[in-house]
């Protein structure tokens, strides 16, 4: 047993079962994931995968529980390997962060400096995407830390933690009719306009249509985009009524560009920061949770990363 064979395995099952897909994640050949499959269920005696002549199908019962075990392993290894860097006393590394554009450009910059003041030999990679996708990359070990909304929460391999509340403003052009408004902004009125905002799964954009849908209001978005910079760029051009991250605008609104208070519209949202349950973090991993969430402790993140699930 080695663990070329425990990746094999690992990776097969993540990449749906395409063995030419496993061969370039391993960087290996196909006829070599096949032999490594093939020789570890030998020396267990058990086969893993259910096949459809030589093509992997799914996992047999023996076979979910061994995954279960194999991923234990190889998180054991990877632990081990970073547990004897920091014994090492190695301050050198790589600390990728997998989050969203909007986390990115707006709050993670502050974050960030601090961080390299501190760890001037950790490189950071930064990785954005949509939410599933960072749970993706923080589960399979691609990331060492994801942050974005509320959807980090439903995974069972992420220990997440809630780390500030935000909302959604309206951003429209200098002299448009909404700002002449004297009470507060309905949904109605704000649906008597063409909206430009987030693609769906990013930026809390659920909360948007959750919003119209329990009132019963059609609204027409006619563009999206992941990025605020873009939605606001476009509100300036006279596209539409903008819905943007609250963030977005103190940082900074796009020339032209004029705020509305839409936090009685859209339900409040939570940023959370996820880290894959029962990985071993390295003291500058602490300390970057710490710098992006101060009411967070380290024994508590300790604590959260050693429960055993509870799905």
């Amino acid at each position: 047993m080695n663990f070329q064979q425990l990746r094999s395995i690992r990776e097969a099952a993540r990449c749906g079962f395409n063995l030419t897909e496993v061969a370039n994640v391993l960087f290996t050949s196909q006829p070599g994931v096949s032999r490594q499959i093939r020789e570890l269920e030998e020396e267990l005696g058990v086969e893993i995968f259910e096949r459809n002549g030589k093509r992997l199908t799914g996992l047999t019962e023996p076979g979910k529980g061994i995954l279960h075990i194999i991923e234990r392993l190889l998180l054991e290894a990877e632990n081990l390997r970073q547990a004897s860097q920091e014994y090492a006393g190695e301050q050198s590394g790589t600390l990728t962060i997998a989050t969203t554009h909007t986390q990115a450009r707006y709050v993670l910059p502050r974050v960030v400096q601090a961080f390299r003041a501190a760890f001037p030999q950790v490189r950071i990679a930064l990785q954005q995407s949509a939410p599933e996708h960072i749970a993706e990359w923080v589960m399979s070990g691609k990331a060492d830390v994801g942050i974005a909304t509320e959807g980090l929460s439903q995974f069972k391999d992420l220990v997440s933690f809630p780390c500030y509340t935000w909302h959604h403003v309206i951003v429209v052009p200098q002299g448009h009719p909404l700002l002449a408004l004297k009470h507060p902004i309905t949904l109605e009125e704000l649906a008597a306009h063409s909206l430009i905002t987030y693609d769906v799964g990013f930026t809390g954009r659920g909360h948007i249509d959750d919003a119209f849908r329990k009132a019963g209001i059609e609204k027409d978005i006619v563009l999206t985009a992941m990025d605020s910079d873009v939605i606001q760029q476009y509100v300036a051009l006279g596209l539409g009524v903008g819905i943007v991250a609250s963030m977005a605008i103190e940082q900074g609104k796009h020339h032209g560009l004029q705020a509305i208070e839409a936090s009685h519209l859209f339900a409040p949202n939570i940023t959370r920061l996820a880290v894959r349950r029962g990985a071993y973090l390295r003291a500058y991993t602490y300390d970057f949770i710490l710098q992006f969430a101060p009411e967070l402790k380290r024994a508590d993140i300790v604590a959260a990363l050693n429960e055993p699930s509870s799905h």
